[in-house]
């Protein structure tokens, strides 16, 4: 079974399936969060938080500091 997401896949299997238990799995959910929030989700460290940043500028959105 596949998850459908449109998180990037070079952000790491544990970071994505950890972000889309809590529900986050579509970019638009994720355009003014901060990342400190994301960091206290257990698997999100700061390359997938840096990964994310990236893809979201590429799309025209943006995390909080």
């Amino acid at each position: 079974m596949t998850e459908e997401t449109e998180l990037p896949a070079s952000m790491g299997k544990v970071a994505r399936r950890e972000l889309a238990l809590h529900g986050l799995t579509r970019l638009d959910q994720f355009d003014g969060m901060s990342e400190s929030a994301l960091v206290a989700i257990h698997g999100v460290g700061p390359k997938a938080i840096r990964i994310l940043r990236e893809h979201l500028e590429s799309v025209g959105s943006a995390l909080r500091p």
